[in-house]
């Protein structure tokens, strides 16, 4: 391996890693938050009110994606699928809440949801990297995605 790709390699690692540790954290504190915070009925009646479908099943099953979701991703357990649901996740509140009232997020909008759908949806594509547990147990310390289309 050259030092060029070395070098980007490296820069992968740590971007992935930093990409990771951030939305993991975010993910984790608004999973604790409904569950703990407001509770599972709180989250469940806030839900109603917003709108969602199903709030009372929908309710906790997002509060526990999140919190478990992501401590995964900080830890690089599962990130692909677990990156994927939390994207969705994502997009359910982008469509269902916050997009009719615009995009800053002091007005209720979706800028906050739209920068987490997106970097779940990027870690989805690109992997956890070689700093994670997948990498570890799974042996995924490349990104097979761009090692396909180099």
């Amino acid at each position: 391996m050259s030092s060029q790709a070395r070098t980007t390699a490296t820069r992968s690692t740590v971007a992935r890693t930093i990409l990771r540790l951030a939305l993991g954290a975010i993910f984790f504190t608004h999973g604790w938050q409904k569950i703990f915070d407001y509770t599972i009925a709180g989250t469940q009646t806030a839900f109603t009110q917003m709108g969602v479908p199903a709030a009372q099943l929908i309710a906790p099953a997002i509060g526990f994606l999140e919190l478990a979701g992501g401590a995964a991703i900080i830890f690089g357990i599962l990130v692909r699928p677990i990156a994927i649901l939390l994207a969705a996740d994502m997009l359910g509140a982008l469509f269902l809440v916050h997009a009719p009232a615009g995009i800053f997020a002091d007005k209720g909008g979706y800028e906050l949801v739209l920068v987490l759908a997106a970097g779940a949806a990027a870690l989805a594509i690109a992997g956890a990297g070689r700093l994670s547990v997948d990498a570890l147990v799974f042996g995924r310390s490349k990104n097979r995605t761009v090692a396909a289309l180099a």
